[in-house]
């Protein structure tokens, strides 16, 4: 098993993936990955039965967690509960939007 992996081999334009899962021994449902979001739009928004954190690495947009919406930059982070909907969207006119997430048991 091996216990790295570098986002060069899980982040592809439009989307992202799993840098630290179960492949690299994490236990309990505890996850780490990097998202790249391209869109202007927001999409379909997402919800986990455990919570999920982000931290903003690149670009600007826009939050949208439960009924709350707010912007979003490098060095911003944020926590979302088991079971909120949740969904980023890039504003126009930034670089692409790349996002650090986590998961973890509640």
């Amino acid at each position: 098993m091996a216990v790295f992996t570098h986002e060069k081999d899980v982040l592809a334009p439009g989307r992202g993936g799993t840098l630290i899962g179960p492949a690299q021994g994490a236990v309990g449902g505890y996850c780490l990955g990097i998202t790249r979001c391209d869109r202007e739009e927001y999409s379909a928004p997402g919800v986990h039965e455990d919570q999920e954190g982000f931290y903003v690495l690149e670009g600007r947009g826009m939050a949208r967690v439960g009924a709350e919406e707010f912007e979003i930059g490098p060095g911003t982070a944020f926590l979302v509960a088991k079971g909120v909907p949740h969904t980023v969207r890039r504003l126009p006119g930034s670089p692409t939007l790349k996002l650090l997430w986590s998961h973890g048991a509640v």
